[in-house]
């Protein structure tokens, strides 16, 4: 067996050998069986069936060798909660906490108001929760699609009834966002506060965005 990370390099949440745990406790003896008796899509259901794996392709070779490529998830934030957590990718997947590899992504915390049972995968049931999970993911990747925010933004904490607050990586200022909406206009204002009001020298510790046509600096 031959077994390709093809993103390694990016995460680390699944190695070769767990892929071969994966397929030793699950398929059974593949090692010295005929080519042609291996059952290439029973072996890609199992690896897909990892939570941390979004694809894989089994196939084999001539020379008697089965080669499995495996793609791995790649979050693009992390929700923290008391007790437990999950990471969510770029499409609103979410899935586990892994216990070997935590990756480097955005922190979302606090008074999350999304509840799932441990070790849940794939959508947000709860219709509730999945309307502000998705408005939530749609202010992660306006910060995942612009170089200014994803280098300066290193943690959301929400706050009761969902409203956000971001931290910046400098500076003591706390960015009351509000709730996950109008996205693009807060994120104006917000560069307003640093490009007019910021560079006056005076010191803030809370600035609000949540109102229309207000940055509230106190």
């Amino acid at each position: 067996i031959d077994v390709v990370i093809i993103d390694s390099l990016d995460n680390d949440f699944v190695s070769e050998e767990d892929v071969k745990k994966f397929l030793d406790k699950e398929y059974g003896q593949y090692i010295g069986q005929p080519i042609d008796s291996l059952d290439l899509y029973r072996i890609e259901k199992i690896i897909d069936g990892r939570s941390a794996v979004l694809k894989s392709e089994a196939y084999v070779t001539k020379n008697g060798i089965l080669n499995i490529n495996v793609t791995q998830r790649k979050p693009i934030v992390r929700f923290q909660k008391q007790g437990g957590g999950f990471y969510a990718d770029i499409d609103g997947f979410v899935f586990p906490l892994q216990s070997s590899y935590a990756s480097y992504v955005h922190i979302v915390d606090g008074d999350i108001p999304v509840n799932m049972k441990s070790g849940h995968k794939g959508t947000i049931e709860n219709p509730e929760e999945k309307q502000w999970f998705d408005k939530m993911m749609n202010v992660i990747r306006f910060i995942e699609g612009n170089t200014t925010w994803k280098d300066r933004i290193v943690q959301i904490h929400i706050e009761n009834g969902g409203e956000m607050v971001l931290i910046a990586r400098e500076g003591k200022e706390r960015f009351i966002f509000g709730q996950p909406v109008n996205i693009k206009d807060k994120f104006d204002r917000m560069e307003k506060y640093y490009t007019a009001i910021a560079p006056q020298g005076r010191e803030y510790n809370s600035v609000s965005l949540k109102y229309d046509g207000q940055i509230v600096c106190r």
